[in-house]
């Protein structure tokens, strides 16, 4: 009797477990996008040259995350967003669009 009903949990255990390990990427994905905006909005502000600020970004973001980079009234604004694919069996209806973002004022010589 107990063999069966593992048998019949077994299933539930292993979905709990994938959606887990989803779950711990998508925050890893949420975190690197956040260090990214941080690290691009600190070398803005320090005078840095706009394509330097986004290789910055680029370096640190996830693959393939999306980069905006605003510039008005002596404030940066930096924006990076990634999406996450959902574990195959939800496929594209769980694929959320996780972001960071960092505003810095710049530093006037």
């Amino acid at each position: 009797m107990v063999t069966a009903e593992l048998a019949a949990a077994l299933p539930a255990l292993a979905l709990v477990m994938v959606m887990a390990i989803w779950v711990i990427g998508l925050t890893s994905v949420q975190l690197r996008c956040s260090d990214a905006a941080r690290e691009a909005a600190r070398a803005a502000a320090r005078g840095e040259d706009m394509s330097t600020v986004r290789e910055i970004a680029e370096a640190v973001a996830p693959d393939e995350a999306q980069i905006d980079i605003a510039h008005a009234d002596g404030l940066v604004t930096i924006e990076v967003r990634a999406t996450l694919e959902a574990p195959p069996p939800f496929g594209t209806t769980l694929s959320p669009t996780v972001s960071g973002k960092a505003i810095a004022l710049e530093e006037r010589p």
